[in-house]
């Protein structure tokens, strides 16, 4: 690192001359700890260094790195993270991985010193940069992790002041040492580099989140451990307000702004992607039907194939829904603005027209590319109070009855088919103003609900069957059969309530449906579906038609959600192409002509298939541990309480229990149960104590003590209400009952008093 020279020691702050002098000629990262360092600051001085630079980056001399390094605003740090986007010939090309400045990001010739280190597109660098001319070079200094072996944890620090870095997933267990703290401090959140071999690996700190226990950080943890793209490019924020100026021309698009087409919704929606209409047919040969129109946002007209937008899109696969917020997989130029599906404005659609007979088939279906302009945006609540006659809403007569009407002879279709029938609640968090959770609400389900999920059915069903006829490709969003594994375990949960499920028949989802109305205890219910749940394979997408099992639908493609999902996005290319509704080409050069779906893309379905599940899979996870982490948060003041729990899982080191009427899942060590053995049976999910016969399973209602909850990992810890009588080994829960709802079996002989242990059987 560059040092002041020995005629130049000031032992006060130095001025900004200076300091920005230190930045250029540091080959290091000069961070304010650097800079005090270099010109010999202690104490009080160090605080004045700190005012100064937050001056000096208002007045736009100078900006900082995420790892607190110092720069000349407008240039690139003598240090810092390149990603290789290209590689020419033998030499790499590589960006600055983190950039927010106005103007593009440059793209800087990789120099290597010495042998070649093979670098690909996607490595990341640690480079020392130098500007040239009118532009920069970087000379290459070490490769180092993937973000995706970057380390998320918070720092902590021991009696012996020494740095730990705690980590925030609970599924690793010990804490990594600190070689370099960086400007974190203890409590922070923060992303490190590992470095260093096996047991010798230390975390060095890039990135200072904030405080881990803050409302906003439970969703922040998670979009950083499952890198989860929140930021959009300039350039792609650009092409998005270009794309917005695309007009609209009713010459080569069906007007149907004059009919009373409607959008029902949650209440809180961002986005409204699609929208509804019904009338009865005038149509004589089908007497008692309706035609229908599903209005879907026209994106593939806004997102071209090959653009920037669109690789963005594909990039991200999905929009990731937490309770604090939605990262989008468009920007907020398009997903809540021109993509949306508004009352009284002009939208570009895609739109599904359905022809229903009187049994409720789809006897038809075509579509076209539209103009609408919706009649109105309701939520569900206030349509589902409209039909119940709890309300008058101003749009009753002329949208909402006939699409209820059209509704029931769908849902009659519907019934006749027969799909999985699995009516478990939904929760979802309400927070109040300080981004804390104010209530777990159970989302109550609605015939508004269940109206629009069978128009959207029916457009998607409409949608693969009319690509189907084209012969184009497609991805299917499937759902296979579940697996005879699967099945066996659900038979041996099953036995345990006194229902039989054969393995011989042919499954379909009415088995499962007969199954669940044999259950009459309602309390054993919820138990039976959500193992009948588990017992389902989980849906993908795919370019190969297998069906979809819990809608019992031959074929089945996603094509009403193309501003939040990239599977729909290629659904609405493909009908654009097949369907021959290719746009004129637009003024803007920067658009490509193309809205339909490239030859290119076509033949590369199966691949972006498996991207966009696999995606679909991490924002699912994402969303899921933030949830968890709120719920932590709330529970964090009733430490110590006793707690009504419900059993959901059972392992050989103890059992899984969720908070009724809250969620929150948790683990009761088997350790907790006391000094008796435990014979853990791997089919019947069950912990049964050797000595005193007690029994733990699935389903099984308790009163636990909630022991910790960790926010920043979103784990609960519990142990038995009662506690353990650890002379005997004994417990005192009630007694009484068998299999998953009872509490204990006779009692076993067996030896007592030995440490707590676990005799496995079954596997």
């Amino acid at each position: 690192m560059a040092k002041p020279s020995k005629s130049h020691k000031p032992r006060q702050v130095p001025s900004r001359k200076q300091i920005l002098e230190f930045i250029e000629n540091s080959d290091q990262p000069a961070g304010k700890r650097e800079i005090a360092k270099a010109f010999h600051l202690r104490g009080s001085d160090k605080i004045t260094l700190k005012a100064l630079l937050k001056d000096m980056a208002d007045e736009g001399l100078i900006d900082s790195t995420p790892g607190r390094a110092f720069h000349k605003m407008g240039g690139i740090p003598k240090v810092t993270v390149l990603k290789i986007v290209e590689i020419d010939g033998n030499e790499a090309i590589g960006m600055p991985e983190r950039w927010e400045a106005e103007a593009p990001a440059p793209r800087l010739r990789i120099k290597e010193r010495g042998r070649r280190a093979a670098l690909a597109v996607g490595d990341r660098i640690l480079a020392r940069t130098e500007e040239r001319g009118q532009g920069y070079i970087a000379f290459m200094m070490k490769k180092i992790a993937q973000s995706s072996d970057m380390l998320l944890g918070v720092v902590e620090k021991d009696e012996r002041d020494r740095f730990w870095l705690k980590p925030v997933d609970r599924k690793i267990r010990r804490s990594t040492a600190i070689s370099d703290l960086g400007e974190a401090e203890v409590g922070n959140l923060v992303l490190a580099e590992p470095v260093g071999r096996g047991t010798q690996i230390k975390a060095q700190v890039r990135e200072v989140l904030g405080d881990p226990f803050a409302p906003k950080s439970f969703s922040l943890i998670a979009i950083h451990k499952y890198e989860i793209p929140q930021v959009f490019p300039s350039d792609v924020l650009d092409e998005a307000e270009q794309a917005t100026q695309l007009e609209l021309s009713k010459q080569h698009r069906e007007d149907l702004t004059h009919l009373p087409i409607v959008a029902i919704d949650p209440a809180d929606a961002r986005d409204h992607d699609d929208a509804i209409w019904a009338a009865p047919d005038d149509d004589e040969n089908n007497a008692g039907g309706f035609k229908a129109i599903v209005a879907i946002a026209d994106v593939s007209f806004y997102v071209r194939s090959g653009s920037k937008l669109d690789r963005e899109a594909y990039k991200r696969g999905n929009s990731v829904y937490f309770p604090d917020r939605v990262v989008p997989m468009l920007p907020e130029a398009l997903s809540t603005d021109v993509c949306s599906l508004k009352q009284d404005v002009d939208r570009a659609a895609l739109v599904c027209h359905l022809k229903i007979d009187a049994k409720g088939k789809v006897v038809s279906s075509r579509f076209t590319r539209a103009i609408v302009r919706l009649t109105g945006n309701i939520a569900y609540e206030d349509a589902q109070a409209a039909m119940d006659g709890k309300s008058e809403h101003p749009m009753k007569a002329a949208a909402l009855e006939p699409l209820w009407a059209c509704w029931k002879l769908l849902a009659k279709a519907r019934d006749g088919r027969e799909p999985l029938n699995l009516d478990l609640p939904e929760k979802r968090v309400v927070l109040d103003d300080q981004g804390r959770i104010a209530e777990i609400a159970v989302r109550e389900r609605l015939d508004a609900h269940r109206l629009v999920e069978d128009y959207m059915i029916a457009a998607n069903v409409a949608a693969a069957k009319m690509l189907e006829s084209k012969k184009s490709a497609l991805i299917y969003r499937v759902h296979e059969t579940p697996s005879r594994e699967k099945l066996i375990a659900l038979k041996d949960y099953l036995k345990s309530f006194d229902v039989s499920f054969a393995m011989g028949q042919v499954i379909k989802p009415s088995v499962f449906n007969r199954l669940i109305s044999q259950v009459g205890e309602a309390e054993i219910l919820p138990l039976v579906m959500e193992q009948i749940l588990r017992s389902q394979t989980q849906a993908y997408y795919g370019a190969t038609n297998m069906g979809h099992f819990g809608l019992s639908l031959g074929s089945y493609a996603h094509f009403t959600s193309p501003i939040r999902r990239y599977a729909d996005l290629i659904v609405h290319r493909a009908l654009v192409s097949g369907c021959k509704l290719e746009q004129p080409e637009p003024d803007n050069e920067n658009i490509p002509a193309q809205s339909g779906l490239s030859k290119d893309m076509a033949g590369k379905l199966d691949m972006i298939s498996e991207k966009i599940s696999q995606l679909e899979r991490r924002a699912m996870k994402a969303e899921r541990e933030t949830v968890d982490r709120y719920i932590s948060a709330h529970l964090s003041d009733h430490v110590g309480q006793v707690l009504k729990c419900r059993i959901t899982g059972v392992q050989n080191f103890g059992f899984f229990a969720t908070v009724e009427e809250l969620g929150g899942d948790g683990l009761a060590p088997v350790r907790t149960l006391g000094v008796e053995r435990f014979d853990y049976d791997e089919q019947k999910q069950q912990l049964e104590g050797m000595d005193t016969g007690i029994t733990y399973n699935i389903g099984q209602k308790l009163d636990l003590r909630l022991v910790e909850a960790n926010a920043a990992t979103g784990s609960l810890l519990f142990e038995l209400a009662e506690g353990a009588n650890h002379m005997t080994g004994r417990h005192e829960p009630r007694r009484g009952g068998k299999g998953p709802g009872g509490n204990s079996k006779p009692h076993r002989k067996g030896k007592r008093g030995r440490p707590a242990n676990i005799k496995h059987r079954g596997r």
